[in-house]
């Protein structure tokens, strides 16, 4: 497939412009905080990926009325959607954060075997968890979709393996010279 070079930090800010509108139509406000990661992969699949954690962060993240705080600081908090993308080690993470109702604390072991299960079953139409798609692309990179708890709501993670040293990259070039041991 069409593997690129390119910056994760702007495929978050795509996303947030794509998506910011239809995000304040719901009353929710969407931010991005991203820093310069390089990775390789594909980039239309992972704007894709991301695009399906930003829709359901709107579509399932509004912080429910029975707890919403009556500060009005931390009650814009909760309206607000985060897309991040940093470099961690070896790896680019690329997160949503929504401030709704979240994964139970017990189910969320499950939460993750369960999106596996939705997808296999594939008999919930609409179900929505827009997290199977996510999930294949991230596995498709070498990497894994991590569900966190922010308290309240969810952080869904895009965890994909970062682009090494250019070094790296002449050698992936070249996959016919045998590379010398050093």
């Amino acid at each position: 497939g069409n593997m690129d070079d390119f910056d994760a930090a702007d495929v978050a800010k795509g996303i947030q412009e794509l998506y910011e509108p239809l995000a304040e139509d719901d009353g929710l406000t969407l931010r991005v905080k991203a820093a310069t990661a390089w990775l390789h992969g594909n980039r239309e699949l992972i704007s894709q990926a991301l695009a399906n954690l930003v829709e359901n962060a709107i579509k399932y993240g509004k912080p429910s009325p029975v707890v919403q705080p009556l500060d009005p600081a931390a009650a814009a908090r909760t309206r607000e959607i985060l897309i991040e993308a940093r470099r961690e080690g070896d790896h680019v993470l690329l997160s949503v954060t929504d401030h709704g109702p979240g994964i139970p604390e017990g189910d969320r072991k499950h939460a993750v075997e369960r999106f596996v299960r939705l997808e296999a079953s594939r008999t919930l139409p609409g179900s929505g968890l827009g997290l199977s798609l996510a999930s294949a692309v991230a596995t498709l990179h070498g990497g894994e979709l991590r569900l966190g708890d922010s308290h309240p709501g969810l952080t869904v993670t895009l965890v994909i393996p970062a682009l090494s040293a250019a070094g790296d990259r002449l050698a992936a070039q070249t996959p016919n010279v045998p590379q010398k041991v050093a």
